[in-house]
């Protein structure tokens, strides 16, 4: 084998070789990042009684608020307006959530208070399992108004 041919497989093989890695980091990156406590998975909220009756708490992380109802039951509102995805926040002096880009209001429940929001906040899915309140923020429940049924109870 003359020196020319052991460069040009030496060369072929290390090219090969980058190709491979690229790929492999390029699909590494491109997967959706679903890590648990945190947006896209499952979020452990917490002990269902560490959540008084009629309390709102903001978990960033997860983006959404649990609500736990006057009643007892839990919901998770996602945090984003459905007038155009600005990030709504809590007023607790005013018991209600406020959109601050067009001044759009949410009642306790996530319901349209003030438009010109066209709908109800979204929702996650709620689960209780072992005494503690669960959270998966990677099904995202589209509605247009509150319903008790949508309530989950321990």
């Amino acid at each position: 084998m003359s020196r020319r041919d052991f460069l040009k497989l030496g060369i072929g093989a290390f090219s090969a070789l980058a190709v491979l890695e690229i790929s492999g980091a390029s699909l590494l990156f491109m997967k959706p990042r679903a890590l648990e406590g945190e947006f896209g998975g499952t979020v452990n909220a917490g002990a269902v009684d560490s959540f008084p009756n009629g309390s709102v708490v903001e978990f960033p992380a997860g983006r959404f608020f649990l609500v736990r109802s006057l009643d007892g039951g839990f919901l998770a509102l996602y945090q984003k307006c459905t007038h155009l995805g600005c990030t709504v926040s809590w007023e607790a002096d005013n018991g209600h959530f406020f959109c601050p880009c067009h001044a759009s209001s949410f009642d306790l429940h996530g319901d349209v208070e003030n438009p010109p929001a066209p709908r109800a906040l979204d929702t996650f899915p709620v689960a209780i399992v072992g005494g503690e309140v669960l959270v998966d923020t990677g099904q995202i429940h589209t509605r247009d108004a509150f319903a008790t049924e949508q309530l989950v109870y321990a």
